[in-house]
């Protein structure tokens, strides 16, 4: 069973533009209730932000989206946290992720097009010390991305034909 931050937690995840009188009313609290689970939940950086998911395809600005695997060396005493940080904090940089398996690092990466996708990753993360290989994979299209899928079937606008 789930408590109340989660299920209010969960509620924003699925849509942060949710009011706390509609949060009260989907859950069972008081306004006054939510208000302060929210305000608790910030302050404790459980919630980081709120954002919207935008389909970058339907807008004249469309990034190129970079899947970058990364093999590295640990280093001593701060392990694999210390390279990450040194990648991460690079603003092209959307997301990155300790992983297990077949590489280190997945860093997601958007940029204006694949040459500063390439001149990105050549200049800024293969030539860090602790930094063995990378390998980039270009996102070509978004069917779904955090549970909102982008492409919505077309309605089958044709007319029957009655013989």
């Amino acid at each position: 069973m789930i408590g109340k931050r989660e299920e209010i937690l969960y509620l924003l995840e699925q849509n942060a533009k949710l009011t706390h009188n509609e949060i009260a009313v989907m859950t069972g609290q008081s306004v006054e209730e939510v208000e302060a689970l929210i305000n608790e939940l910030e302050e404790q950086d459980v919630i980081l932000g709120y954002g919207a998911l935008v389909n970058w395809e339907k807008t004249t600005a469309a990034p190129v989206t970079a899947l970058i695997e990364v093999n590295v060396t640990p280093q001593r005493d701060r392990g694999f946290d210390a390279i990450a940080q040194r990648i991460y904090r690079y603003p092209e940089v959307k997301s990155c992720y300790l992983m297990s398996g077949g590489y280190d690092l997945m860093v997601i990466l958007e940029d204006t097009n694949l040459k500063d996708v390439a001149m990105f990753v050549s200049e800024k993360i293969a030539p860090l010390d602790s930094v063995i290989s990378t390998r980039t994979h270009f996102v070509l299209r978004k069917y779904k991305m955090n549970g909102t899928e982008f492409i919505k079937e077309d309605e089958d606008d044709r007319e029957a034909i009655i013989l």
